[in-house]
């Protein structure tokens, strides 16, 4: 099944409330390729809202799902008949449980395109605030062993920092990567402590871009939108 995405672009719906969101999603259609929706509204709005905005553009829903394997399993396909094209479960579920996600993900895409995101390490984490439980590693490191443990699985889609896009594309050049923590120079950091521009985090080789704050609290969100688009146009 061949990618909806017409723009390597998610518009991240940051906002509480399901009107805002549809509001938003309605202006910046025309310049992103599609819409990430988490918790914060999936859990107020359920099944329908997800059906509802998948009108305007490819849905990716990232509620990040970290259980046993036959929990995410059934998660993701819950995720998959809500009308979502992708969605995320945490690297760290092992490769029992992505061994058997990737067999759904098979079946899945008999149907319609379906993509199941790994995620590696948050963006909202640097060098020196990982987790206390974690190995004596660098924070690369921990990206690279979740990485080849995704791969290993069957698995080819991948949320990680633009930081560490280049060198996972040439480890494994089949990874579809997705970046969150996407500003321009003049835009704030916000939680997010790895970050980069779209433009050099095409140019490193991400395959799509996500990006909220900077359109959800713009004063001017389609302005906003339009300049991201502008700066994904190729040169």
């Amino acid at each position: 099944m061949k990618n909806p995405l017409k723009v390597p672009l998610f518009a991240a719906l940051d906002v509480d409330e399901s009107h805002v969101a549809m509001s938003l999603a309605q202006k910046l259609a025309p310049y992103v390729g599609g819409f990430k929706v988490g918790p914060r509204l999936v859990m107020r709005y359920g099944d329908q809202f997800i059906h509802d905005l998948a009108a305007l553009g490819p849905i990716f829903v990232d509620n990040k799902y970290h259980d046993i394997p036959s929990v995410v399993e059934h998660s993701v396909r819950a995720t998959f008949a809500a009308g979502a094209s992708f969605c995320t479960v945490h690297a760290a579920i092992g490769m029992p449980a992505m061994k058997r996600l990737y067999e759904v993900e098979e079946e899945l895409n008999q149907q319609r395109y379906f993509k199941i995101l790994a995620v590696t390490v948050l963006t909202s984490f640097s060098e020196n605030e990982l987790p206390v439980n974690w190995m004596n590693v660098s924070l690369f490191d921990h990206v690279k062993m979740l990485a080849e443990t995704v791969v290993e699985s069957g698995l080819t889609g991948l949320v990680c920092s633009a930081h560490e896009v280049t060198q996972l594309k040439e480890m494994f050049p089949q990874l579809y990567l997705v970046t969150p923590g996407i500003r321009f120079l003049n835009e704030g950091q916000g939680d997010q402590k790895r970050v980069m521009s779209p433009q050099k985090a095409l140019a490193a080789g991400a395959s799509a871009l996500v990006v909220g704050r900077p359109l959800c609290q713009a004063s001017d969100p389609v302005a906003a939108a339009k300049s991201y688009f502008a700066a994904l146009k190729p040169s």
